[in-house]
């Protein structure tokens, strides 16, 4: 039977992570004039040449009439968010490994504690009964 292996946590990674997709406000107020203007059987052929869910013109639509054209940007992803500068996220990213390690190494200490007392008491108990 042939060995399957994992690839190894520390070389990089093979597939990099998907991005999650952005759309302009302008590209959304398209797309719902687009789909209200397609006819009634060609709707759905709309949607999946742009690989939209109905949910998007839902939700695109409702903002456009509650005249919100700024609800129409993706504040995840805008430049009203800015994101963190790449020493930034790694230093932050070696923090929190350096705590995991941290708190690892005291768990690992006490229970070493715990068996050397242990096997001390083992030890006393043994002499005693010799």
């Amino acid at each position: 039977m042939a060995s399957t292996t994992t690839p190894s946590s520390s070389g990089p990674d093979p597939a990099p992570r998907p991005k999650r997709r952005t759309f302009s406000a302008e590209y959304k107020l398209r797309m719902v004039a687009e789909y209200d203007a397609a006819p009634a059987g060609e709707k759905g052929a709309t949607l999946r040449h742009e690989r939209l869910y109905h949910s998007h013109i839902i939700e695109w639509r409702q903002a456009r009439e509650a005249g919100a054209l700024d609800a129409l940007v993706d504040r995840r992803t805008s430049a009203v968010r800015p994101k963190k500068a790449a020493e930034q996220a790694e230093l932050e990213r070696l923090r929190k490994k350096v705590a995991r390690l941290e708190k690892d190494l005291a768990r690992r200490d006490a229970a070493l504690e715990v068996m050397g007392k242990a096997n001390a008491l083992l030890e006393l108990l043994s002499e005693s009964a010799d």
